[in-house]
């Protein structure tokens, strides 16, 4: 199935971070945080402001981005595990 977002949202994909602590600890599943890094899989084309002029997307496909912790809805497309955000919720692009 393909998936294309609508006006300002964005499809993220978690990026898993390690699971050991600097120190070689190794953290359980049951104990990790959802990650809060993910890579940018799709993007809509754009919102609108009030007096209805295009704003353009900050964000593109492949950017690794920084968004909240209870940023965006869980979705399942073709078994993988995505987030869908609108771009303001979006921290920042990780460089």
């Amino acid at each position: 199935m393909k998936f294309k977002p609508l006006h300002d949202r964005v499809v993220i994909e978690r990026i898993e971070e390690d699971n050991r602590t600097a120190g070689g600890i190794i953290i359980p599943d049951t104990a990790k945080e959802k990650p809060s890094q993910g890579k940018v899989v799709a993007v809509g084309l754009g919102g609108y402001d009030d007096k209805g002029a295009k704003i353009p997307m900050t964000v593109k496909e492949g950017d690794r981005v920084l968004f909240g912790k209870w940023a965006g809805t869980e979705v399942k497309i073709d078994g993988n595990e995505m987030l869908i955000v609108k771009e303001n919720e979006i921290l920042g692009i990780i460089e």
